[in-house]
């Protein structure tokens, strides 16, 4: 038989402005995230130390510390309430069903996750998948599962499974094709925004760098048509609006359908593509699903996209037929 337990604790409110207090080493930061008055939260600090005849925190004039008893206690509370977030949140989620969140660009989302959408339906039919577009780095506990983001792989903190490295790659409409790099002085180039963190990056796969590796120096790299959205550059190609630098990721059903082609086999490196969860959060069912899914989708890039340049599907032709279709192989080979 359970013998009943009479737990002696100080108030749980008193704890919880201790605890946002000390994470933020501020009594008016402290106020402002529990919308209360700073002095709300000096008088629950003054009685938390009273009950526990103990001080817990130096007061300077504008600033204050833990002492060696505030330190003690602080963590300890941290990890509590933490836990008793996480509780209430696996609650909640159990009482409206079973989700799995899974974050991504807003390009991303678009051109690759939402088509796959309904493979994870049939294989997880018990499960509703909640895709995040986002650009930004959203909290990998509070808004989202589980990420799939695109940078150096450097995530502090977060668990990191390594998914490919993306590339980039001129890619157009099969009546716009040009015939070697120097053809493009005539072609209409479709460039998108990188953003301020990569806009100036000499690294960044972007038409300048793309003209350099080819040898073609006469070329303006920065005309043309430009997007501020990487899926919109994407929507402008496919529509026969000129050629872009392109994700070979983000278009690879327009390739592999024909829809797109890519004509040169020069492609540049691009960032390096993630699953990123928290380990807090990494044996939790939904995390747990997301990585299944992710690793079955993505996991084997190569085999998967199955990206084939303009080339390859030439030489395919080619040994089917004897002779090449209206064109040159090796003219794609400049």
């Amino acid at each position: 038989m359970r013998r009943e337990v009479m737990r002696k604790l100080p108030p749980l409110g008193a704890l919880r402005v201790f605890e946002a207090a000390a994470r933020r080493l501020s009594f008016k930061d402290a106020a402002e995230e529990l919308n209360v008055s700073a002095t709300a939260v000096s008088h629950q600090i003054r009685q938390l130390e009273e009950t526990l005849n103990v001080k817990l925190f130096e007061r300077a004039t504008r600033q204050v510390h833990l002492t060696a008893a505030g330190k003690t206690l602080y963590p300890v509370l941290r990890d509590g309430l933490d836990r008793f977030e996480q509780a209430i949140a696996d609650v909640r989620r159990q009482q409206a069903g079973q989700v799995a969140r899974l974050t991504s660009t807003v390009a991303f989302v678009a051109k690759r996750l939402a088509p796959l959408a309904g493979s994870f339906r049939e294989a997880y039919p018990d499960w509703t998948l909640r895709l995040d577009a986002s650009n930004r780095a959203v909290d990998l506990e509070a808004d989202a599962d589980a990420a799939i983001r695109f940078g150096g792989g450097n995530y502090p903190g977060l668990v990191t499974e390594p998914l490919f490295a993306d590339r980039f790659a001129p890619v157009c409409a099969p009546r716009l094709v040009r015939t070697s790099a120097a053809d493009l002085r005539h072609a209409t180039l479709i460039h998108f925004d990188w953003g301020p963190a990569r806009r100036d990056d000499p690294r960044a796969p972007v038409w300048r760098q793309w003209l350099a590796r080819s040898g073609v120096l006469d070329i303006d790299a920065n005309a043309g048509i430009s997007f501020t959205d990487e899926i919109h550059a994407v929507q402008a190609v496919v529509a026969g609006q000129g050629i872009g630098l392109l994700s070979l990721t983000l278009v690879a059903e327009e390739l592999a359908s024909g829809i797109l082609v890519q004509p040169f086999e020069l492609s540049l490196e691009g960032d390096r593509c993630d699953l990123v969860y928290s380990p807090r959060m990494a044996d939790r069912p939904a995390t747990r699903v997301l990585r299944d899914w992710v690793m079955a989708q993505f996991g084997d890039t190569e085999h998967r996209f199955g990206q084939r340049s303009l080339t390859s599907r030439l030489e395919h032709d080619v040994r089917r037929s004897g002779e090449p279709k209206n064109m040159n192989v090796n003219d794609f080979r400049k």
